[in-house]
């Protein structure tokens, strides 16, 4: 049997010998299929390597779920750079932070959206940073940009790549080895600040697979990625999964639930994984039966609580014959443990499966989830100490979570040992948030906790103490919070107490203020 590809540029190759002129990549009126996706990525590959890219450098994504996302990701992997996707909802210093810290050669950047001129954004926040070249994508029509030396709109590419040969692209792909970094995830720190996961091409490639095989995706399928492209969901699980499988990539660049229906109706999409939240909507739609949702076949969530009646009403309901729930994070290359396609609804609302792609599973004596095997990490970016601490001498990486292990070796998730809690499919480590609370005058101290919403799983709650005298207000904590953290870590609810609970140690009894919320 062939070794399959062990890095994306040669699986690109192999998926445009065996898929040939089958869809690839669906955006609005773009179409391109697999030989005309490698030929997009090709030409990024080369504008970039003319731009002086090379063989291990660092090219970040700031940019919405867009084809231009997949072909610049493809194409700075063909370059044999690593991707350093951003979250689209950072803010500028957050971005900055994380840009300067990877020492980015390159950044694909979205033009105006939403509002938002990340771009603007960036460069009043770190006006010191600089970066080789900055790609812009027109996200909204219309928008542009003044070009400089550093600054290139995306149609600019083309005559970039030009005096590059498509040998030489060629040949840079080839020398990209399984063991050079795929990857540089970023993932809350319990300190506060974001660590950057490591992990390789051979790994990236060996946990989607195995996602795929259980998920029984195949090149018949059609993907609606709606999971955002900077998150494991979305680029591993999404444009890694659909480059291994043949499967079709229709990306989302906000989730709209009318216009999620739509493009399953016209799209004919048969895959679309997602929190739990996504499906709830769709379900509570009032004019759900306007659209021909019959093509859907796989569902995959997790990243929360699945009641098991939303299991049972996405099967009965949304008539998807597959729905599996996981357990994943950034630390074993975004994945861990998976439910099978013929579980009962019991098992797969409960439980987030038992392990795949190679992994160990373990508990600690305190109950801790230990995951162990070829796909874990390679470490946290210039942080040994972390690196130690996560991962032991016996190369168990342990997860910060706590969890119970039934008699088929499924693994139930119980707690959160570090008390991150996930809103919307995004994690929020307190301890983050608290940090830019404690810098607003006039807030002595603080304690956040995630709070069940029906909506998002969990928001956050944050107790406040005011200095003495301070009238600080709740709106001012938020809009403080808001201008230094992305939106999803903004507390919802702020409540001003006179002291917060304490142990004995001198540390604040979270547990205390969970219980009060029951």
């Amino acid at each position: 049997m062939t070794t399959p590809a062990q890095t994306t540029p040669m699986a690109l190759h192999d998926a445009a010998r065996s898929f040939g002129d089958a869809p690839a990549l669906a955006d609005g009126t773009v179409r391109l299929s697999w030989n005309q996706l490698l030929d997009a990525v090709q030409e990024v590959a080369r504008a970039l390597i003319a731009r002086g890219v090379e063989r291990g450098d660092r090219v970040a994504m700031w940019a919405p779920n867009t084809y231009h996302w997949v072909v610049a990701a493809l194409g700075a992997h063909y370059a044999g750079a690593a991707l350093v996707p951003l979250n689209t909802r950072y803010v500028a210093d957050e971005a900055a932070d994380v840009l300067a810290r990877v020492d980015a050669k390159a950044l694909f950047i979205a033009g105006s959206f939403l509002g938002r001129d990340r771009l603007a954004e960036l460069r009043a926040a770190a006006p010191e940073l600089t970066i080789d070249t900055v790609v812009v994508i027109p996200v909204e029509p219309g928008s542009s940009i003044e070009s400089d030396a550093q600054t290139l709109d995306w149609s600019a590419l083309q005559s970039i790549a030009a005096p590059v040969p498509v040998a030489d692209a060629h040949k840079r792909a080839e020398s990209v080895d399984p063991d050079d970094l795929s990857d540089i995830l970023f993932t809350s720190g319990t300190t506060g600040r974001s660590k950057g996961t490591l992990v390789a091409h051979r790994q990236a490639l060996s946990v989607v697979r195995a996602w795929a095989e259980c998920t029984t995706l195949t090149a018949a399928d059609r993907y609606l990625v709606v999971s955002p492209f900077f998150h494991n969901f979305g680029y591993k699980a999404g444009i890694l999964s659909c480059l291994v499988t043949g499967a079709a990539i229709v990306p989302q660049a906000t989730f709209d639930v009318p216009q999620t229906m739509r493009l399953v109706s016209d799209e004919r999409i048969t895959v679309l994984p997602g929190p739990p939240t996504i499906y709830q909507t769709i379900l509570d739609f009032p004019d759900r039966e306007q659209f021909d949702l019959s093509t859907l076949r796989v569902a995959v969530t997790g990243a929360a609580t699945v009641p098991v009646v939303l299991v049972e009403r996405m099967r009965s309901e949304l008539r998807f014959d597959v729905v599996i729930t996981g357990y994943g994070l950034s630390e074993a290359a975004g994945f861990g443990t998976m439910c099978r396609a013929d579980d009962d609804a019991e098992t797969i609302a409960n439980t987030c499966g038992k392990p795949i792609a190679d992994f160990e599973l373990q508990l600690s004596e305190a109950g801790e989830v230990l995951l162990r095997g070829p796909n874990v990490m390679l470490g946290y970016l210039d942080d040994p100490a972390s690196t130690a601490e996560t991962i032991d001498a016996e190369g168990w990486l342990h997860t910060g979570d706590i969890g119970t292990l039934d008699e088929r070796g499924y693994l139930k998730i119980t707690d959160r040992l570090k008390d991150m809690y996930i809103s919307g499919g995004f994690n929020v480590y307190p301890a983050e948030v608290e940090q830019a609370l404690a810098r607003l005058d006039g807030v002595a101290e603080s304690a956040v906790i995630g709070v069940p919403d029906t909506r998002m799983g969990e928001v956050g709650k944050a107790y406040v103490v005011r200095k003495p005298g301070a009238a600080v207000t709740e709106e001012q904590v938020r809009a403080h919070a808001s201008t230094v953290l992305a939106n999803f870590k903004v507390p919802r609810f702020v409540e001003f107490r006179d002291q917060l609970p304490y142990s004995a140690a001198g540390k604040v009894l979270k547990r205390q203020l969970r219980e009060e919320i029951k």
